[in-house]
């Protein structure tokens, strides 16, 4: 998996995967659960921020949960021995080179991977392998063009754009999300399924307030300040004057909106 990472490994991007996590697990997780006895491979489990709720809401499954960056891993199993999670186990791997033999898991759960890849299909067609016959594998994506809020700003537009030029140049794509139904059934996937989730924020959700529009997407945009203006994409007063506008949705009379996209499917 050698794209990179374009939002960093710093301690405040990690901060932020926790917040982000925190916030959303109603809305992405309410119907992530794995019977007793099953053996799910979480694929790119950065810091552990998605691996505290798999393991706690499937307490009798058995989780492997992998990533490329060694200081991920170790961040990953930190959070879940703290949570006091003992049905995970952790291990430094390659998306694209995994040491697992063919149709080990009952399930296979990846949570903003795909985002980052440049062979989004190969990536899926190699989990799929991964699973047992009946075997399911999910998949949550973003999709950065589904970020709409008020007051609406051109300049908040354009400091999201310069966060998805930067990922487009690492090899990603922050629109993702709406492609996942095509993406899996080209990789092999049967029963596809995917469903929307809208993040819908406004001044009577004080926690959403804080846990999403501030704390999660205006500085997942406005980590990559540095290297945008670096990188020639936008000038340092016009993606400024972007984050400003951002941080104005989340007044008292600000709206904000942002969908995921979750998608199942079934190995035959």
């Amino acid at each position: 998996m050698s794209e990179a990472y374009v939002h960093g490994y710093e301690p405040h991007e990690s901060e932020r995967l926790q917040t982000q996590a925190g916030t959303l697990v109603d809305l992405l997780h309410r119907d992530t659960r794995y019977p007793p006895g099953s053996r799910v491979l979480e694929a790119g489990c950065g810091v552990g921020a998605q691996t505290v709720t798999l393991a706690r809401q499937s307490p009798d499954a058995w989780f492997t949960s992998i990533d490329i960056s060694a200081e991920s891993v170790a961040a990953a199993r930190r959070a879940t021995d703290a949570a006091g999670l003992a049905n995970v186990e952790f291990q430094q791997a390659d998306l694209f080179a995994l040491p697992f033999a063919p149709e080990s898991f009952d399930h296979v759960f990846v949570c903003f991977v795909l985002e980052h890849l440049a062979r989004p299909v190969e990536a899926l067609a190699i989990l799929r392998d991964l699973l047992k016959p009946g075997g399911t594998l999910t998949v949550i994506e973003g999709d950065h063009g589904s970020a709409y809020f008020h007051p609406d700003s051109a300049a908040a537009h354009q400091a999201i754009q310069a966060q998805a030029e930067l990922q487009r140049c690492a090899g990603g794509n922050v629109l993702i999300g709406r492609q996942l139904h095509p993406l899996m059934v080209a990789a092999g996937l049967d029963r596809v399924q995917v469903s929307p989730r809208m993040v819908y924020v406004d001044g009577s959700r004080p926690d959403l307030i804080d846990g999403f529009t501030r704390k999660t997407f205006t500085a997942m945009i406005e980590g990559v300040r540095e290297s945008a203006i670096a990188g020639g994409v936008i000038e340092a007063d016009a993606f400024d004057a972007g984050i400003r506008a951002l941080h104005r949705t989340a007044e008292d009379d600000g709206v904000f909106c942002y969908t995921f996209f979750k998608g199942v499917g079934q190995k035959r």
